[in-house]
């Protein structure tokens, strides 16, 4: 468990600051990179949990415990109006490469001022190629019959019948 603050009961404005800054301060050698999670207690009453003390405290990964004198009432697990003193416990990722998450794609970039050379390209054409139907008028041939009527011949008792067709002949209409 980690105390690195104790609460100043005759200073209203202060309180007890059990932070990932603070313990850093006090333990340079800290090696945590990120606190996966955290478990805070009173240190008089470790078997309680925070809730069930009366006191506004604030416990989180992303700052640790925060408890200010002047957010506590008067009543509660103590008469005065002041933060007990805390302690945290915390799981993070230490600060050592078999620990620390693959490096991301992300990159950053510095560039500075340079002359500045611009070129210009022929435009680039692109054809894409086009279906389509063409219907060509090709006219049907007309073919024409014309019948001639029989035409008839009486020549010394024998009768003789000549039928003459006419040429069938092919137009376009």
């Amino acid at each position: 468990w980690i105390d690195v603050s104790y609460p100043d009961g005759s200073d209203r404005n202060g309180g007890d600051y059990e932070t990932f800054e603070n313990i850093w301060k006090k333990y340079p050698s800290w090696e945590c990179v990120k606190v996966e999670n955290i478990s805070c207690r009173a240190e008089k009453f470790p078997s309680q949990s925070i809730a069930d003390l009366g006191q506004k405290v604030e416990c989180n990964v992303n700052t640790g415990l925060i408890c200010n004198n002047k957010d506590q009432q008067i009543g509660g697990i103590i008469p005065m109006p002041v933060c007990l003193n805390y302690e945290i416990s915390v799981c993070c990722t230490p600060n050592r490469p078999e620990c620390l998450p693959t490096p991301s794609t992300t990159s950053t970039t510095t560039s500075t001022a340079s002359p500045t050379t611009s070129s210009v390209s022929p435009p680039i054409s692109t054809t894409t190629p086009r279906t389509t139907t063409e219907e060509i008028y090709s006219p049907t041939p007309t073919t024409t019959t014309t019948t001639m009527p029989p035409s008839s011949t009486t020549t010394s008792g024998t009768t003789s019948q000549t039928t003459t067709t006419a040429p069938v002949s092919t137009t376009p209409v």
